[in-house]
């Protein structure tokens, strides 16, 4: 990425939510920032869930022209009409993914703060990869993405790059330089006023 580029915003739905209310929620958010692109990350392997949950947030995002990938499930791409998908296991399911959805779908992968699976990936097809957490999170190991990882990417690597995980202002001010893209979940749901949280964290990644 060019340093004088600003980073994209990649929204990262809960784990779990409302029907009547999180799409709502996420209108309001895409119609006051631009967002490359949204992940539904749903914890639930229902299909009856996934579907619906997907259902809704397409109309969502079709209506703005934002991609809409869904997490894990590659055989659900197809049939929801969803934009790709967001795979969990570094770069063991990507040329899998990649056959399965063809050259037009979106395939990203989560390397966690492997160089050598983030490597492995871009070579397997990928058209992004997460590298995280970058901060203090509870849903991890302890293990984190380090700055120099991103750094060494941005230099040498030309697959995109999205940060996520723990992320706060300190942590975008310094990571903006060597990411592509912040992937935004939690950071903002948990909070009282998302558009308004991601306005101020918006304003420290340029």
């Amino acid at each position: 990425m060019a340093q004088d580029e600003t980073p994209q915003i990649y929204l990262i739905t809960p784990p779990d939510f409302e029907l009547s209310r999180f799409p709502t929620q996420l209108a309001s958010v895409l119609d006051t920032h631009e967002i490359a692109c949204v992940r539904l990350a749903l914890a639930s392997h229902d299909e009856d869930t996934l579907c619906r949950a997907a259902d809704a947030l397409r109309e969502v995002t079709m209506a703005r022209d934002v991609a809409l990938v869904i997490e894990r499930h590659i055989l659900l791409v197809e049939r929801l009409g969803l934009d790709g998908v967001h795979l969990t296991d570094g770069s063991r399911s990507v040329a899998k993914a990649r056959k399965a959805l063809g050259q037009d779908a979106i395939v990203g992968s989560f390397c966690s703060g492997s160089r050598h699976d983030g490597m492995a990936a871009g070579e397997a097809g990928a058209d992004y990869i997460s590298f995280g957490p970058i901060g203090d999170t509870s849903l991890d190991d302890g293990t984190q993405a380090e700055f120099d990882l991103f750094d060494w990417w941005s230099q040498v690597i030309e697959v995109p790059v999205v940060a996520e995980g723990g992320l706060d202002a300190e942590l975008i001010a310094k990571f903006a330089p060597v990411t592509d893209f912040f992937g935004l979940g939690n950071e903002l749901w948990s909070t009282d006023d998302p558009v308004a949280t991601l306005a101020r964290l918006h304003a420290v990644m340029s």
